[in-house]
């Protein structure tokens, strides 16, 4: 459920963009401090959050007992496939907040400082939640992953002005969310969000970018990627009293992919579609080496 508030949370964000506050079109990024769009995407996205929290608050913590603040250790669970998703979610709320305000025509400096932080704040506010609740804690991995997410974008505009590596997601179905549905997820949407096994988190480099070469084609992208398997329940321990003969092991990956924001086109609506489905990587050709010691090649990797 709070995998599916904050996926409601980042399309809402998205969707504040969709608002008529023109001129002299939607399409068109102001280049001047355009005050009715800046006010009424820090209202929307205020709101929004207010709002989602709330929900969070009654929906998910009302079912559990409430405690004094406390802070957890959960850095050994899911083979840290969990910090990949808040370095992914901070990313990618941030980049949503920083493109909003660009279209808002707020200059560069705020955009970094209210609009790529949105996402620390956002999954921040959400670990202080975690902390007044007996069930979890707030997790200080969790806050360095979303420091870490929030980081890597701010850090590349600071000393590149663009964002040549960014992060991308892929899923593929496994078996283990049939074992437990209620913890890995029942059906496509909610594995997407909860099976762990089926996802992979990308670091996608433009290959132009850093060279500069004009016989690289732009969009040309080459990614490194990290997953997990085998998993059926946080920690080894748990997982022995569930599956003992299960083993849990790490996936690393190579491939190459694709900048959907580097293709050319003249349609200001296909340049608006590739830049919102841009943190998908796309299946591709991938070598995969694993902790258990084998060599895959996968001829199209999800």
């Amino acid at each position: 459920m709070k995998r599916i508030l904050r996926l409601f949370f980042i399309i809402c964000i998205v969707n504040t963009a969709t608002a008529q506050l023109t001129p002299p079109s939607f399409w068109t990024v102001s280049d001047t401090l355009h005050k009715p769009r800046r006010n009424f995407v820090a209202i929307t996205e205020a709101s929004l959050a207010t709002a989602t929290l709330i929900s969070l608050d009654r929906i998910w913590y009302a079912d559990f007992p409430r405690s004094s603040f406390q802070f957890i250790n959960d850095n050994n669970e899911w083979l840290q496939m969990d910090k990949a998703g808040h370095v992914f979610t901070s990313y990618y709320v941030g980049h949503v907040g920083v493109k909003v305000l660009r279209w808002s025509g707020v200059s560069k400096r705020d955009q970094l400082i209210y609009g790529a932080t949105l996402g620390f704040g956002f999954l921040t506010a959400m670990e202080v939640m975690d902390g007044f609740s007996a069930e979890w804690g707030a997790s200080w991995g969790d806050v360095l992953a979303n420091g870490l997410g929030t980081g890597l974008y701010v850090g590349q505009e600071l000393v590149w002005n663009e964002q040549r590596v960014t992060l991308k997601y892929s899923f593929h179905q496994t078996q283990f969310a049939e074992l437990r549905p209620n913890k890995l997820g029942d059906g496509l949407l909610e594995e997407v969000l909860k099976d762990y096994n089926g996802q992979t988190y990308w670091l996608s480099a433009n290959v132009h970018s850093f060279f500069k070469q004009q016989k690289i084609p732009r969009w040309f992208n080459i990614a490194f990627g990290y997953g997990a398997e085998g998993m059926v329940a946080g920690t080894s321990q748990k997982q022995r009293e569930i599956l003992p003969n299960q083993q849990r092991y790490r996936q690393f990956y190579f491939s190459i992919d694709v900048d959907l924001t580097k293709i050319q086109t003249k349609s200001k609506f296909l340049k608006s579609v590739f830049e919102v489905i841009n943190f998908i990587k796309i299946p591709a050709p991938t070598l995969e080496i694993n902790t258990l010691g084998k060599l895959r090649f996968h001829p199209i990797y999800f």
